[in-house]
This record gives structure tokens, C-alpha cells and sequence, in this order.
């Protein structure tokens, strides 16, 4: 029985320690950062300027990869189902949680769960804010709930498409407000601003830096945000909650890992991404695209997206099936 206990003891100490050494080996090549849309949106901006900086801190290159398709799906389920030892996280889509559930409203296997990733850090949180053409209706939220009460399912919104977080704040909003609106799917966020301001639909939600230079150029005009407090380089358009709308809503961007990766080597992950976080590189270079840093430890931010998965995975479940 004594030999018993030291054979286990040994070999539960050897396993210890190859993982200790696993985790000060780390990391001895590339890591890749895989971003589940095409090159140039929100997630994209803030993983590049990311990966350099942890790069300098690892001594060891990081590389943002880009795997669009299937709503994030493609890119988000490769990770998942990758081997957890450190070498490929996501900066997925703050809807990650919408796929599997609409994914059980089709009748499809899921093609990744929720339990398949654990928290490393948030870096952003952009609010998401509803922007209309300057010459439009509407100069304030309450103008247009007011006209959308008196014409229900007349005023159509431009969307990124179903499922997306553009789609998910303006039904947040709808919802709140108990008016209805019409949705209008377009093949992303750039499209969508295009037909707003040309005048094919008359709303879309749109981010800080894409506003920014509309407003100042006179095209558009923001009437809300959906930011806990102001955005600094929108200072005067109010959030929700100040117009009396009990709700927030950010394009959050962070970092995830697979659910087993060692917890010295996520140690090491988290460690990286606080020290690039409060990096003035950093930070100046996201300011220069209107992102301000939001950071996030891993404990906070696994609340912060569960919270924010499980209202994703509501708002899916009320709009049903969308063909």
C-alpha cells in the first residue's frame, strides 16, 4: 500500500512539473490569433496592433489569422477544436453565442458550444450607437419612437445581417421601446452605412469610428448609444439609459483560449495581454481608430461575456427562425 502512495505521488509530482515546464518554455513558436471575419472590421483593428505588441513581449511572433465565413462560425469552431496548449486563441465576434443557438432553431448540430472556451482578457468595448442620415425625420430618439408607434413595421433598419450584433442592438432597442421596426439584411457593416446614407433604409447601428467621420462631415447624426457613459469622441450623443432604456450594448473584443488550455500557460496569456493593454503603443494606436481600451482581467471578463452570451442567446430565441 506504501509503495502504492509513492507511485502515485511520484506521478502526480512528474505531471506537475511537466506542466510547469510547458508552461516556462512558453511560448517557443509562433502564436496565432485567429479572428473568425475578413480583414478590416472592428475585431480586426484591434487584434493587429494586439499581436504586434505581444510580439514584442514574447520575443516570439504572434499572427492575426483571418477565417471568415458562416457568421464566425468557420473561424470560432476551428479554435474550439483545436489542441489547448496556448498556440491558437480567438478574438471572436461579440455574437459567438448566437450560432449554436440558432443553429438548434434549424435543426443542425452546433458546430461549437459555449463550454469549449475560457476567458483571457477583454481589450474593447465599443458601444454600439443608432445613427440616421442628418437630413432624415428624426432628431432625437424620442421622434422616432414616436413616429414608429403611429407607422409599425414601416421604417426599415440596414443591418450587417441576421444574427449580428447591428441586428441584435436595434431589436434590443425595439423591444425596450414597444415599437417594431423593419430589418433589412445587407452583406456587412459597410453596405449597410452605404444604404442608410444613400437613402435605401432610414437607420443603422453603427461604431464610434465609423460615425466619426460621417458626423464631422455633416451626413450623419447619432441619436444614441449604447455605451454605460458617453463615448469621449461623441460627447454629445446620450446613451440609452439616459433617454430611459434599461440596456448597454458593446462590440466587445477579446480574447478567448480552448477550455483546457493549462492554466499556467493562460496565466501567461493574461500576464501578455495586461502588460499590451497598458502599453501607451497600444493604446495610441487603437485611440487613432476611435477604440478606446477597456481591459478586462480574466475573472471580470468571463462574467462580463456571459452575461452579455446569455442575452445574445435570448434575443436569438425571440426572433426565431430567420430565412
Amino acid at each position: 500500500m506504501k509503495q502504492r502512495l509513492v507511485r502515485i505521488a511520484s506521478f502526480l509530482l512528474l505531471g506537475l512539473g511537466c506542466g510547469l515546464l510547458g508552461a516556462q518554455d512558453y511560448p517557443n513558436r509562433p502564436i496565432s490569433i485567429i479572428v473568425p471575419v475578413a480583414p478590416g472590421g472592428t475585431i480586426d483593428i484591434n487584434a493587429r496592433p494586439l499581436a504586434q505588441a505581444l510580439t514584442r513581449i514574447f520575443g516570439q511572433s504572434v499572427v492575426v489569422v483571418n477565417r471568415p465565413g458562416a457568421g464566425g462560425a468557420i473561424g470560432t469552431a476551428f479554435v474550439a477544436n483545436s489542441k489547448p496548449d496556448g498556440y491558437t486563441v480567438i478574438m471572436p465576434r461579440p455574437t459567438i453565442a448566437a450560432n449554436p443557438v440558432a443553429d438548434e432553431l434549424f435543426g443542425r448540430k452546433p458546430s461549437y458550444t459555449m463550454d469549449q472556451f475560457t476567458s483571457i482578457a477583454l481589450l474593447s468595448a465599443d458601444p454600439n450607437m443608432l445613427g440616421t442620415r442628418i437630413d432624415g425625420p428624426w432628431k432625437s430618439i424620442r421622434e422616432l419612437v414616436t413616429d414608429a408607434r403611429q407607422n409599425p413595421g414601416r421604417i426599415n433598419y440596414g443591418t450587417s445581417g441576421n444574427y449580428g450584433s447591428s441586428h441584435f442592438i436595434t431589436e434590443i432597442f425595439a423591444n425596450a421601446a414597444g415599437i417594431k421596426l423593419n430589418h433589412v439584411a445587407y452583406s456587412g457593416g459597410g453596405p449597410a452605412l452605404t444604404a442608410m446614407l444613400g437613402g435605401e433604409v432610414a437607420l443603422t447601428p453603427v461604431t464610434p469610428s465609423q460615425a466619426v467621420p460621417h458626423v464631422q462631415s455633416g451626413k450623419l447624426r447619432v441619436l444614441a448609444s449604447g455605451g454605460a457613459k458617453r463615448t469621449p469622441v461623441l460627447p454629445d450623443v446620450p446613451t440609452f439609459r439616459e433617454l430611459g432604456y434599461d440596456f448597454e450594448y458593446h462590440l466587445w473584443v477579446g480574447m478567448l483560449a480552448p477550455a483546457s488550455t493549462p492554466p499556467a500557460i493562460l496565466k501567461v496569456l493574461r500576464d501578455a495581454v495586461r502588460q499590451a493593454a497598458q502599453s501607451p503603443e497600444l493604446v495610441q494606436s487603437l485611440a487613432k481608430m476611435k477604440v478606446e481600451v477597456s481591459y478586462l482581467d480574466a475573472p471580470e471578463f468571463e462574467k462580463f461575456w456571459r452575461e452579455d452570451a446569455r442575452r445574445v442567446a435570448d434575443v436569438v430565441k425571440r426572433l426565431g427562425r430567420i430565412e
